[in-house]
């Protein structure tokens, strides 16, 4: 007897613009701290991407575009040749097991702290502290601190440090790049009225706060094709104490406008696994709901890609329904480096990681995860 997938959908090979991808499966980008000091990719990061590359598609962890993106202990960067060439090993790797992967470019904002930048306070848009938690440093746990206005500018510097950053990354050989514009970093900081103050052209106005990602995404298709290129939000997160009245009308005009650009991908992470802020935004259906897949469907009408929370069953279910037409999984793949393998024989799943490990040095809770091997499979397909 043969096990049949129950997932015939999620397990199908899909044309991502260009790029044929084995499956339909994501392995969303995951923090996990174990690029050193020096913030270069490395043999043990690469070994753990490979253990990996039976996703469809791998989406890098987040790495920062210059020094003052930096907020997060040992993550790594993509800001100087040997980070590049750090990189570069990853990608190899994945490649030489007939993966495909795409770096996730990042600028931590007022999520960040001085001590990652030698006494200069972090840069937002708009001088709001995050209170509700501290913030892990070099040095320790601290409060975060109020961080510095960017001077109107100041900005074209950054976009243009996400430009240079998409050109480290198609040096390194990756497949393509997704701008990260969720999880209260420094594009949500920009996009949403909670932290978005500013009285300048990107402030205000939706149309005022969409321009940085606008700009950042504009600038980066000047190294990329647009195939090659995708966006990740977050409409419903708590992450770095976002969450504004207005996010429903907020992140549907982002998608609408990304609409423009005919990108490779739109990935939203629609839903609230990690804490939804329960706000009403009274002229919109639902009061207090987080969003959907679906109402993302609606309105954008490219490739969408959900995230948090997903089973293989729900995933399933989206894609049959025509919501997402690719499904990242996070915590599933820190323990799970054979996931696509465990879904498609219906395999149980290793259990979930332990948290301490999960941002700690070394290869535990990173790569010592048992996968099932030719012998363990053939107690289950006969």
């Amino acid at each position: 007897m043969t096990f049949q997938s129950i997932s015939p959908q999620l397990l199908s090979p899909f044309m991502l613009g260009d790029l044929p991808l084995k499956n339909r499966v994501v392995m969303a980008p995951l923090t996990r701290s174990r690029a050193g000091v020096e913030r270069i990719a490395n043999a043990l990061m690469a070994e753990y991407y490979a253990q990996r590359a039976s996703a469809g598609l791998i989406i890098g962890e987040a790495t920062t575009i210059s020094e003052q993106a930096n907020g997060w202990v040992n993550s790594p960067g993509i800001y100087s040749d040997e980070q590049t060439m750090g990189w570069k090993q990853v990608v190899d790797a994945i490649h030489a097991k007939g993966g495909h992967i795409f770096l996730q470019l990042w600028h931590t904002g007022r999520a960040s702290h001085s001590s990652f930048h030698n006494g200069q306070l972090p840069v937002a848009p708009s001088a709001i502290r995050i209170s509700a938690y501290e913030i892990h440093t070099p040095s320790g746990k601290q409060p975060h601190e109020i961080p510095r206005i960017l001077e109107t500018e100041e900005i074209p510097g950054i976009v243009e440090d996400f430009r240079k950053a998409a050109e480290r990354s198609q040096a390194a050989g990756f497949d393509g790049v997704e701008i990260h514009a969720a999880n209260g970093f420094l594009i949500d900081q920009f996009l949403q009225s909670k932290t978005n103050h500013r009285s300048d052209r990107y402030g205000g106005s939706l149309e005022n706060r969409f321009r940085f990602l606008q700009e950042i995404v504009e600038a980066v298709l000047t190294v990329w094709p647009a195939n090659r290129v995708g966006v990740r939000i977050n409409p419903n997160g708590v992450d770095g104490e976002m969450g504004s009245p207005d996010f429903r009308e907020t992140f549907l005009y982002v998608a609408k406008q990304l609409n423009i650009y005919n990108l490779s991908y739109l990935h939203v992470m629609d839903g609230d696994t990690s804490g939804f802020h329960e706000l009403t935004d009274i002229g919109f259906h639902g009061l207090g709901e987080p969003m959907t897949l679906a109402e993302f469907r609606s309105v954008f009408t490219g490739v969408l890609i959900g995230n948090s929370g997903y089973t293989q069953e729900t995933a399933e279910k989206a894609i049959q329904a025509g919501y997402g037409d690719m499904i990242a999984f996070g915590r599933l793949y820190i323990s799970n480096p054979d996931l696509v393998e465990r879904f498609t024989h219906n395999l149980e799943l290793n259990p979930m990681a332990d948290p301490s490990t999960w941002y700690a040095f070394g290869a535990e809770g990173y790569t010592d995860f048992p996968t099932y091997t030719d012998t363990a499979l053939s107690r289950f397909i006969h």
